[in-house]
């Protein structure tokens, strides 16, 4: 039976009364897998290493031993222990921290500053309604991430993610991309395709660097938006779509529309809710939250800090 009290580390022999140290491994592994264990033995040798380590122990030492080995094993263990719970800390730390409720770390925003907070609050408000939202902001702010965190807070989030760059599709095939076509539409069309509205039925279509949508095709998309249906290129029939659009660009798009570059109606189809999402050195205390975040699990990744890993 293990102790309820707190200690940092376990110090034992491989062979003992009772327990051998590769069950003691294992039973502080499954009940207490924050407490590093050191294994030392007399009958070293490589299979039982591998035993030891494989049942969680985090260094096996042989016998005889010159004691500034072993003292340099429990710094690192404790070191080890300290940095583990630092990272556990801050993932706390993240999970609060997080826009929209957002469970995977990779899709993130960090920050508890004013601002990021109070976009927090405007996605938990709009996520679950289907009016359209425009992110704006720099390259690099995290608009994807705020367009991901709706979606988790939607009706829908179960359903599809589709995000596609519009920057990055040319313009004589955006219209295939995402209303699909038909066979035989144009010379590669070897068979139909549906496009990324159908794909994103039932989930949401994000639509980054609008901006950069050709007029051409800005007219097809708010006619799509406006009767909730789309016609593949090359087909005579329509078909409806259910999918919310959350629209993103690092462009001034009342600038485009002055200039004529962005349809007005358009806009204001897009622009129902404008998130902005400012860059990382406006945010004050943001910047040192990510910082030691980085830092932290840095320095969990390198083998000097945590041990053997075989």
């Amino acid at each position: 039976q293990l102790p309820n009290e707190d200690f940092d580390i376990v110090i034992t022999d491989l062979n003992m009364r009772g327990m051998n140290g590769v069950d003691l491994c294992r039973r502080i592994a499954e009940n207490r897998s924050d407490v590093p264990v050191i294994v030392v033995t007399a009958f070293g040798s490589l299979e039982t290493a591998i035993a030891t380590i494989r049942a969680g122990a985090f260094d096996f030492i042989t016998k005889p031993f010159d004691i500034d080995d072993i003292l340099v094993a429990i710094e690192r263990a404790i070191r080890d222990r300290s940095l583990r719970k630092e990272v556990r800390r801050l993932k706390n730390a993240l999970d609060q921290a997080v826009l929209g409720g957002v469970e995977n770390d990779s899709d993130a925003l960090i920050g508890s500053s004013v601002v990021m907070r109070s976009i927090g609050e405007l996605i938990a408000r709009v996520a679950a309604s289907d009016v359209g939202v425009l992110i704006t902001g720099e390259s690099g702010t995290g608009k994807e991430l705020v367009a991901r965190a709706l979606h988790r807070r939607s009706a829908t989030p179960h359903g599809p993610f589709v995000a596609v760059n519009c920057a990055a599709i040319p313009e004589s095939l955006i219209e295939s991309e995402l209303f699909g076509h038909a066979k035989g539409a144009f010379t590669d069309a070897k068979a139909p395709r549906k496009g990324l509205f159908a794909e994103a039925h039932n989930g949401t279509l994000f639509l980054d660097e609008i901006g950069e949508m050709p007029l051409s095709m800005q007219v097809k998309l708010l006619r799509a938006l406006e009767e909730r249906e789309v016609r593949p290129v090359g087909s005579n029939q329509t078909y409806p779509f259910e999918a919310r659009l959350i629209a993103a660009t690092n462009r001034k798009l009342e600038d485009a529309v002055e200039d004529k570059t962005f349809r007005e109606d358009l806009y204001y189809r897009l622009n129902v809710v404008h998130i902005d999402v400012p860059p990382l050195r406006v945010r004050g205390g943001d910047i040192l939250e990510q910082l030691r975040l980085v830092e932290v699990l840095d320095a969990a990744d390198r083998d000097d800090v945590l041990g053997p890993r075989l």
